[in-house]
């Protein structure tokens, strides 16, 4: 599968009796999406340099950014519905410079974690369980939410920051297909 190709429908289940509730659709969806971006670092780029070079159109972005900043968005959810309750979580305390930025080998095992974290976490989760997200909107914000609620915003989320990385790829000349 390549990163951002075809229109949305092609990403869902040929029969939804292979996933038969809300939770595993969600599930899905978000490990296609990472399972793009893995693809991606594996068999489209071909150095480091291309993860840390600046874009034209998008000042202060590199593909790097754009991979770890959406899978940061999994990884904090995740870590949250991971602990102990009660959920609360924001999406603001993230860690910058990370070595998937910059490195091809760091950024494909981040991303098969993330997948496999999905996968794992998801299973034990409930699609209703009640959160609590805190956000900077640039003023201090509280939102009640649910954990399916916030799968679905991760994986939407990324398929934004993907149509950006597809931007800085086609800068540095590389063909990805529609």
């Amino acid at each position: 599968m390549t990163i951002m190709s075809g229109p949305p429908s092609t990403l869902t289940p040929v029969d939804s009796g292979d996933h038969p509730d809300p939770l595993a659709h969600l599930v899905f969806v978000s490990t296609t999406v990472l399972r793009q971006a893995l693809d991606f670092v594996s068999n489209v780029l071909t150095s480091d340099d291309q993860l840390t070079r600046q874009s034209k159109s998008l000042p202060g972005s590199t593909i790097g950014k754009h991979l770890r900043h959406a899978r940061d968005h999994f990884i904090l959810l995740l870590d949250c519905i991971g602990g102990n309750g009660p959920y609360i979580f924001s999406y603001d305390t993230r860690t910058r410079n990370t070595p998937m930025e910059s490195s091809l080998s760091e950024a494909r095992i981040a991303l098969a974690d993330a997948i496999t974290r999905v996968k794992a976490t998801a299973a034990l989760a409930k699609l209703d369980q009640p959160m609590t997200l805190n956000a900077i909107t640039p003023f201090p914000q509280t939102f009640e939410t649910t954990f399916g609620r916030e799968l679905w915003f991760a994986g939407l989320h990324a398929v934004h920051h993907w149509s950006m990385v597809r931007v800085i790829a086609g800068e540095q000349g590389l063909m990805l297909p529609d």
